[in-house]
């Protein structure tokens, strides 16, 4: 059986916070704020693949309440993820990815921030899209006040995977 989710996340950019997209560090002035590393990508494709294999949503997972993922590694979060899909029965067909902001540029660092998702997941880097566009200075991303991320899941039981 193949199953299909869809993932969004926004957090707001502050000062006094390191930018972590997609499992990268990004030098740029400002941060996303949130309760953890607030990495919109990873937070978007979580819940991308919980939706897929009806397993909620991040927050349900890892709520913003509990303070063991106060300032987490997002990263955990996606293996922790990719396991509980895996426990019933998915793995990652592949997955699509779209970063939402003005700056920093993102694209320079795309194939670093595919290589730690595909890691996280334990598939190969084609099972993987990442990409960005700009808003054309619109709404919230437009005017640097936030980034955004949506994402697209595949998932396919083990036995699709291999025939």
């Amino acid at each position: 059986m193949m199953r299909v989710g869809l993932g969004f996340d926004v957090h707001r950019l502050v000062e006094g916070r390191e930018l972590w997209l997609a499992g990268v560090k990004i030098e740029h002035d400002k941060g996303l704020l949130g309760h953890s590393d607030a990495d919109v990508a990873i937070h978007a494709l979580c819940d991308a693949l919980l939706g897929a294999a009806s397993l909620r949503d991040i927050g349900y997972h890892f709520p913003d309440t509990d303070p063991r993922y106060k300032g987490i590694d997002s990263r955990k979060l996606l293996r922790q993820v990719a396991l509980l899909i895996g426990q019933k029965g998915y793995r990652l067909a592949n997955c699509d990815i779209t970063i939402c902001c003005e700056q920093p540029k993102i694209n320079p660092h795309v194939p670093a921030m595919i290589e730690q998702l595909a890691q996280c997941m334990q598939c190969r880097a084609e099972q993987v899209s990442l990409k960005a566009t700009t808003t054309e200075r619109l709404g919230f991303t437009g005017r640097g006040e936030g980034i955004a991320a949506y994402a697209v899941a595949l998932i396919e039981t083990e036995s699709e995977a291999t025939s």
